[in-house]
């Protein structure tokens, strides 16, 4: 059977951009006069920007409203996403490849849409993909639920036998092992600490997509 349909992670998986999110929270505290704890990116690395945001105002009892901490945080990212952010090695060939093939594809993110649409359409590869889902759309992060792969899965009528999941942190990997998809991990500096249990959990590991020029179900 050969793969039908496959559904990628943004940030770290087809984009070279988690570098722009690993100080996010600290900065954009800063910026707004408070002093962040030195383990705030792994207390809000698998949230969405609203709910980090709300995780902060709570947490700091910022005198700022979600929505005002949100604007501070994607002025930032809003600048790399529209003139910066770069594919990682290898994405362009192998999605013109699965393209080729007439596999399907869909972006599953954390990132809000606005900037996802931003960055994919920067970086060039928007074209690739039937569509984009994002976890404030479904209403739950990949940590808690699998719902956004079930979703995007879904919608190109596809099954778990025959999709594949691209992923570069461990949170979403396990959620998607857990749920019965094939995972293909895909390495990203940001996830250094965690590659030996990624490794683990995946089907296929690969250090870039270079590395691939076609993916087979497993037997």
């Amino acid at each position: 059977m050969r793969l039908r349909s496959a559904i990628f992670d943004m940030d770290g998986t087809l984009l070279d951009s988690m570098h722009i999110w690993d100080g996010l929270g600290a900065n954009t505290l800063r910026d707004l006069g408070y002093e962040p704890e030195p383990d705030l990116y792994e207390k809000v690395k698998s949230l969405t920007v609203w709910d980090g945001a709300q995780y902060c105002r709570d947490h700091y009892h910022m005198r700022e409203s979600v929505e005002e901490i949100v604007a501070a945080t994607e002025s930032r990212v809003e600048e790399f996403y529209n003139h910066q952010v770069q594919p990682k090695p290898g994405v362009l060939p192998f999605l013109t490849l699965l393209k080729m093939e007439g596999v399907d594809m869909y972006v599953a993110t954390n990132t809000d849409r606005h900037l996802a649409e931003a960055a994919l359409r920067h970086a060039g590869i928007e074209g690739y993909f039937r569509g984009l889902l994002t976890c404030g759309d479904v209403g739950v992060g990949k940590a808690e639920s699998p719902e956004i792969y079930e979703r995007a899965m879904r919608r190109m009528g596809a099954n778990k036998q025959n999709t594949v999941i691209f992923e570069d942190a461990l949170h979403a990997i396990q959620t998607a092992k857990a749920a019965g998809f094939r995972v293909c991990a895909v390495y990203d500096p940001s996830a250094e600490a965690d590659q030996a249990e990624i490794q683990a959990l995946a089907d296929t590991y690969i250090r870039s997509f270079e590395e691939l020029t076609e993916i087979q179900p497993a037997e």
